[in-house]
């Protein structure tokens, strides 16, 4: 594991197309599948990241709060798992429904999403507002595993709340940090 920080991709940075496979249905879908007209949270993650496996509990819980304000949720897995076959499809399937998720997680063989979004770290986060230009992107909160501060998603949600209530989400936005994208 190596500690990194997400490079945080240009506010305003329309958010890149994709059509990825979601483990747990087998469908294959596209941001335009899966986008909402309020909020989208593209989140990546991965199942041996101890930083994901610290927030995935307040990532369900988010999810769940926030989908009846009209804020889809959509992870993609991009780690190759020839290094990390923890992180593979079937076991992605496995989490996913062990914990719940109340999003698709989408797993991204060729890494080509995780490129185009920038992405550095699991968990990295972005949320792109009703015209799909990034308005978010950075931290959960200040949690991280053994820091003793509780995961609440104070960060995001704020941000989330900012956006519904059509308010740009202010500067400093802080990255998040969590273990490296296993590149290929």
């Amino acid at each position: 594991m190596s500690l990194t920080q997400s490079t945080m991709l240009s506010l305003g940075t329309e958010a890149p197309n994709f059509h990825l496979k979601d483990v747990v249905s087998s469908n294959y879908y596209s941001l335009d599948d899966l986008a909402s007209s309020q909020a989208t949270v593209i989140m990546f993650i991965c199942n041996h990241c101890p930083f994901v496996i610290h927030v995935n509990q307040g990532l369900v819980q988010l999810a769940n709060d926030y989908k009846s304000k009209g804020v889809a949720f959509i992870a993609i897995s991009s780690n190759d798992v020839e290094t990390h076959p923890e992180d593979s499809p079937d076991k992605m399937r496995i989490v996913a429904k062990v914990l719940k998720y109340p999003f698709p997680y989408l797993y991204d063989k060729r890494q080509e999403v995780a490129k185009a979004y920038d992405a550095a770290c699991t968990p990295d986060f972005y949320i792109f507002g009703k015209d799909r230009k990034l308005a978010y992107r950075g931290r959960l909160d200040e949690s991280r595993p053994g820091n003793g501060i509780p995961v609440t998603g104070k960060d995001m949600r704020a941000a989330l709340d900012q956006i519904i209530d059509g308010q740009s989400v202010p500067e400093p936005q802080y990255p998040s940090a969590g273990c490296n994208i296993k590149w290929k």
